[in-house]
Protein backbone atom coordinates (compact mmCIF):
# COMPACT_ATOMS: atom_id res chain seq x y z
CA UNK A 1 0.00 0.00 0.00
CA UNK A 2 2.80 2.36 0.88
CA UNK A 3 4.55 1.70 -2.42
CA UNK A 4 1.36 2.50 -4.30
CA UNK A 5 0.96 5.83 -2.45
CA UNK A 6 4.57 6.83 -3.21
CA UNK A 7 4.10 5.81 -6.84
CA UNK A 8 0.87 7.83 -7.09
CA UNK A 9 2.56 10.83 -5.49
CA UNK A 10 5.44 10.70 -7.96
CA UNK A 11 3.07 10.26 -10.88
CA UNK A 12 0.84 13.15 -9.78
CA UNK A 13 3.86 15.42 -9.21
CA UNK A 14 5.22 14.61 -12.65
CA UNK A 15 1.90 15.37 -14.32
CA UNK A 16 1.57 18.69 -12.47
CA UNK A 17 5.08 19.75 -13.40
CA UNK A 18 4.53 18.85 -17.04
CA UNK A 19 1.31 20.85 -17.12
CA UNK A 20 3.16 23.98 -15.94
CA UNK A 21 5.11 24.64 -19.10
CA UNK A 22 6.42 28.04 -20.20
CA UNK A 23 4.46 29.87 -22.86
CA UNK A 24 6.32 30.27 -26.13
CA UNK A 25 5.56 34.01 -26.14
CA UNK A 26 6.52 34.57 -22.47
CA UNK A 27 9.35 37.00 -23.30
CA UNK A 28 6.94 39.21 -25.24
CA UNK A 29 4.69 39.57 -22.19
CA UNK A 30 7.33 41.70 -20.47
CA UNK A 31 8.07 45.27 -21.40
CA UNK A 32 10.86 45.38 -23.96
CA UNK A 33 13.69 47.74 -23.08
CA UNK A 34 14.47 50.51 -25.53
CA UNK A 35 17.98 51.62 -24.62
CA UNK A 36 19.01 55.22 -24.89
CA UNK A 37 22.13 55.87 -26.98
CA UNK A 38 24.41 58.89 -27.12
CA UNK A 39 26.98 60.21 -29.57
CA UNK A 40 29.39 62.79 -28.14
CA UNK A 41 30.65 65.56 -30.42
CA UNK A 42 33.55 67.79 -29.41
CA UNK A 43 36.39 69.53 -31.26
CA UNK A 44 39.36 67.31 -32.16
CA UNK A 45 41.78 69.93 -30.89
CA UNK A 46 41.05 71.78 -27.63
CA UNK A 47 43.16 74.63 -26.30
CA UNK A 48 43.25 75.72 -22.67
CA UNK A 49 41.49 78.97 -21.84
CA UNK A 50 39.25 78.81 -24.91
CA UNK A 51 35.52 78.19 -24.80
CA UNK A 52 34.28 75.17 -26.74
CA UNK A 53 30.87 73.63 -27.27
CA UNK A 54 30.33 69.97 -26.47
CA UNK A 55 27.27 68.17 -27.82
CA UNK A 56 25.48 64.95 -27.00
CA UNK A 57 23.15 63.54 -29.65
CA UNK A 58 20.59 61.21 -28.10
CA UNK A 59 18.73 58.48 -29.95
CA UNK A 60 16.27 55.82 -28.88
CA UNK A 61 14.89 53.06 -31.10
CA UNK A 62 17.04 54.42 -33.94
CA UNK A 63 15.36 57.84 -33.89
CA UNK A 64 16.59 61.15 -32.52
CA UNK A 65 15.07 61.71 -29.12
CA UNK A 66 12.50 64.49 -29.00
CA UNK A 67 12.96 65.29 -25.31
CA UNK A 68 15.01 63.54 -22.61
CA UNK A 69 14.03 63.51 -18.95
CA UNK A 70 17.47 64.91 -18.15
CA UNK A 71 20.92 65.44 -19.70
CA UNK A 72 23.88 66.57 -17.58
CA UNK A 73 27.55 67.01 -18.45
CA UNK A 74 30.37 66.46 -15.98
CA UNK A 75 34.07 67.18 -16.59
CA UNK A 76 37.16 66.44 -14.51
CA UNK A 77 40.90 66.34 -14.95
CA UNK A 78 42.50 62.90 -14.66
CA UNK A 79 44.90 63.92 -11.90
CA UNK A 80 41.99 65.19 -9.80
CA UNK A 81 43.27 68.78 -9.64
CA UNK A 82 40.29 70.18 -11.57
CA UNK A 83 36.65 69.18 -11.25
CA UNK A 84 33.75 70.96 -12.89
CA UNK A 85 30.36 70.49 -11.23
CA UNK A 86 27.74 68.53 -13.10
CA UNK A 87 25.63 70.93 -15.18
CA UNK A 88 22.39 70.56 -17.04
CA UNK A 89 22.81 70.62 -20.81
CA UNK A 90 20.91 73.02 -23.04
CA UNK A 91 18.42 71.39 -25.39
CA UNK A 92 19.06 72.49 -28.97
CA UNK A 93 16.45 70.27 -30.64
CA UNK A 94 16.27 67.03 -32.63
CA UNK A 95 17.99 65.06 -29.87
CA UNK A 96 20.92 67.48 -29.55
CA UNK A 97 22.01 68.76 -26.13
CA UNK A 98 25.00 71.00 -25.61
CA UNK A 99 27.08 72.92 -23.13
CA UNK A 100 29.80 75.55 -23.46
CA UNK A 101 32.90 74.95 -21.35
CA UNK A 102 36.29 76.59 -20.88
CA UNK A 103 39.17 74.49 -19.55
CA UNK A 104 41.65 76.68 -17.67
CA UNK A 105 44.57 74.24 -17.74
CA UNK A 106 46.05 71.70 -20.14
CA UNK A 107 45.92 68.00 -19.45
CA UNK A 108 44.02 64.76 -19.71
CA UNK A 109 40.30 65.15 -18.96
CA UNK A 110 37.15 63.06 -18.81
CA UNK A 111 33.61 63.90 -19.84
CA UNK A 112 30.70 61.91 -18.49
CA UNK A 113 27.24 62.46 -19.94
CA UNK A 114 24.39 61.56 -17.59
CA UNK A 115 21.14 61.10 -19.53
CA UNK A 116 17.80 59.50 -18.88
CA UNK A 117 14.54 58.93 -20.67
CA UNK A 118 11.62 56.65 -19.75
CA UNK A 119 13.59 54.51 -17.28
CA UNK A 120 16.55 54.15 -19.63
CA UNK A 121 19.64 55.65 -17.97
CA UNK A 122 23.08 55.98 -19.47
CA UNK A 123 26.32 57.65 -18.43
CA UNK A 124 29.01 57.15 -21.08
CA UNK A 125 32.48 58.49 -20.37
CA UNK A 126 34.95 59.90 -22.88
CA UNK A 127 38.59 60.78 -22.40
CA UNK A 128 40.04 63.82 -24.17
CA UNK A 129 43.10 66.08 -24.21
CA UNK A 130 43.25 69.83 -23.62
CA UNK A 131 46.42 71.45 -24.99
CA UNK A 132 49.59 69.42 -24.42
CA UNK A 133 50.10 66.56 -22.00
CA UNK A 134 52.82 66.35 -19.36
CA UNK A 135 55.17 63.35 -19.34
CA UNK A 136 53.22 61.80 -16.46
CA UNK A 137 49.93 62.19 -18.34
CA UNK A 138 51.48 60.74 -21.51
CA UNK A 139 52.69 57.70 -19.55
CA UNK A 140 49.25 57.26 -17.98
CA UNK A 141 47.62 57.50 -21.39
CA UNK A 142 49.97 54.86 -22.82
CA UNK A 143 49.28 52.51 -19.89
CA UNK A 144 45.53 52.92 -20.18
CA UNK A 145 43.05 53.65 -17.45
CA UNK A 146 42.37 51.47 -14.46
CA UNK A 147 38.85 50.10 -14.26
CA UNK A 148 37.90 51.88 -11.05
CA UNK A 149 39.76 55.11 -11.77
CA UNK A 150 37.69 58.23 -11.57
CA UNK A 151 34.62 56.37 -10.39
CA UNK A 152 32.26 58.43 -8.34
CA UNK A 153 28.62 58.36 -7.42
CA UNK A 154 25.94 60.92 -8.15
CA UNK A 155 22.25 60.86 -7.63
CA UNK A 156 19.73 62.53 -9.90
Amino acid sequence: MRKVNVLLLILTSTLLLCACSVRSDASELYKQETPLKVEINMPESIDADREITVQAILTQEGKKLERANFVHFEFWKKDGSVRYPMKEAQEVGEGVYQIAVNFKSEGLYYLEVHAGNNRSLINPRQQFIVGDLSEIELDALKQGTKKDEGMHNHHH
